[in-house]
Order: C-alpha cells, then structure tokens, then sequence
C-alpha cells in the first residue's frame, strides 16, 4: 500500500529535495528545515498551502512570501517541475513512495511527538499502515561480537513472537541481527535508514519480506543520499519516535551514533522508556546510561513478561525547542504543513 503524490508533497519537494539524480549536484537553494517551518507558518497565517506555489495564479503567492523568504530563490526552487518528474519516475520503477507533513497518512507519531522538528517528506519502501504500530526498537555497535549478535536476534524473535513491531536502523551489526531475528520469526519491521534508501529497496534480501508486507524502509533523506553524520543523527530520533520503547544493547561512552541516540532521548525528548541490557559482558557506556534514567532490560523469557515493558513509567514530554508551536500541528491544520 503506497500513498499518491498529492500536490502539497510535490511542492514540498521542490522546496527541500535534492531530487537527486544521477550525480547532478542539487540546488543551493533548498530549504533546510528551520526555514521551511518558517514558511509554512506564512503560509498558515496567509491561509494558504505549498501546492498554491503549483498554480497559475501563484504570482501573488510568492511576492506576499517575500518577508520570510527571498522570491527569486523559491521561483527557482519551484521550477524545477521537469527534474522532479524525472526523479518521481525513477523512484515509482523502485516501488519507492514519498509523503509529506501535510498529507494524512503522515505517521501520527512523528507529527505529534516531534512537532516542528518531524521531517518536512519521508520516504519509504513497504507497507505505510506499519509506521504507526509501535514496537520496540532495538539499537547498537555496528560492529558487535558473536554473542551480542545473538542475543541480539533472540530479542527480535521474541518481539515478533510477541506481535510487536521491531523498529530498527538498518545499519549492519546489531540493527541486522535484530531485523534479521524477528524477520525470522514472522514479525513485522521498520528499518529507518540514513543513508541508500534505493540501494536497501533493491537489495534481494530485503524484497520477499517488503512484498509480503513484513518489512518497511523508510528515510527522511533523498533515497540515492549517501552517508553523513547528520543524517545518522536524524536517523536516530526517528527510531526512538516510532517505537514505544527501546533497548540499547551496548554503548561507547561519548562517541557513536548509538550513544549520542540514547543521550538525546534520556536528557532531552524522554518519548519512550529507555531500557539497557543487564546481562553479559559489562558495557561502561550501558552504566552511564543506567545512572542517567535508563532501565535495565528485564530479560523477558514470554510474551506477557514482554508486553509489561510497554508499560514502564517514564515522563512522556515533547522537545522544549517546539513547545511553542503546538497549534501548528493540531488535527485540524496537519493537511497545510
């Protein structure tokens, strides 16, 4: 089940996509997020929408935008219609779909606990309706040894077998072995990648599972994007965010994606109980984590002993950057951002 491209995803797209093709470098133009969110506030408080920008008589919408954004720069950014064209056909030969803040079937779990910071366009490959089940989501070391990996598998047996959604990063190590595990046990998976949607869309491992509804990639970057540590970052938010708790399986202190993810989460947005692993070789950065709210991971041997982890008390916030802008993203005005 893929969404159609509506008209406000495709403005959205000129806006901020690099429409990557080949290996034509994309606009300077693009609007990063901070700016795109400044737009569509004008364009709330205007009573407009992206796809206005897409109409005959959008003249006037762009020179009424001219205080919050220069008008040369959004013409330019909106005219690339042809190369949008090329890129959107590119990606509908993949079965790579795209979606957009404004549309509805946008994940109601990153719109609402992320607000302004969601990301503007997600794409994926895969089932949609599995982006607003929940789960646990299981991160780690790309580089992990052979008992972390089968421990590993063994949590994401049991999270299949116990009817939850894994929620993973797709990296090598232990985010594989977690897929890899509950893939294995007939249970569903979200993998949130970084980098190399396409790439993971074609690889041959990956299409029984996605065509039987089993497996979604999803990524908020350009699906021929390669990667980078900011994007890494953005990753792991998502993760956290699609999940109803997490499991961190082992951490460096200081350093790595996997603690700068959990950090984020513990200090900072505490959208999902944060659990450690508790058994096995000792871990210094699962200890930090511990002494910072972390749980430590019960070991559950059955399905109800796993259920009883989604019911953990741990204060559920919103990030402090956003508390301003809650009405942005009510029900009612989530069709125009």
């Amino acid at each position: 089940m893929a969404p159609s491209l509506s008209p406000n995803t495709q403005a959205i797209l000129l806006l901020t996509a690099p429409l990557m093709v080949g290996h034509a470098p994309s606009s300077p133009d693009l609007l990063n997020l901070g700016e795109y969110n400044r737009l569509a506030r004008h364009l709330r408080e205007l009573g407009r929408q992206p796809a206005d920008f897409l109409t005959s008589d959008a003249g006037e919408l762009f020179r009424v935008c001219r205080p919050v954004m220069e008008e040369g720069r959004l013409r330019r950014l909106v005219g690339r219609g042809f190369l949008l064209s090329q890129v959107v056909e590119r990606w509908e030969s993949r079965a790579i779909w795209v979606m957009s803040r404004a549309d509805t079937a946008y994940p109601r779990r990153l719109k609402g606990r992320l607000r302004e910071d969601a990301p503007p366009l997600l794409y994926g490959c895969g089932d949609i309706r599995l982006l607003d089940s929940g789960g646990l989501a299981v991160v780690g070391p790309r580089h992990p040894d052979e008992a972390l990996m089968e421990y590993t598998m063994a949590v994401g047996k049991l999270t299949a077998r116990s009817g939850k959604t894994l929620v993973s990063g797709g990296a090598k190590g232990v985010d594989q072995a977690a897929m890899r595990g509950a893939l294995e046990a007939g249970g569903n998976v979200i993998a949130v990648l970084g980098e190399s949607l396409e790439k993971s869309a074609m690889n041959r491992d990956h299409r029984n599972a996605i065509m039987g509804g089993r497996l979604l990639l999803i990524s908020p970057q350009d699906p021929c994007a390669g990667f980078t540590v900011g994007n890494a970052m953005q990753r792991n938010k998502l993760i956290y965010t699609l999940a109803d708790a997490a499991l961190v399986v082992s951490s460096d202190v200081n350093k790595g994606g996997t603690w700068a993810g959990a950090v984020e989460q513990l200090d900072k947005l505490r959208l999902v109980p944060v659990y450690v692993r508790s058994t096995g070789e000792p871990s210094k950065g699962l200890d930090v984590l511990r002494e910072k709210g972390a749980l430590p991971w019960p070991n559950p041997q059955s399905s109800d002993e796993f259920d009883a982890l989604f019911s953990a008390t741990m204060p559920i916030t919103t990030p402090t950057a956003t508390q301003g802008n809650l009405s942005l993203f009510s029900d009612e005005l989530s069709s125009v951002l």
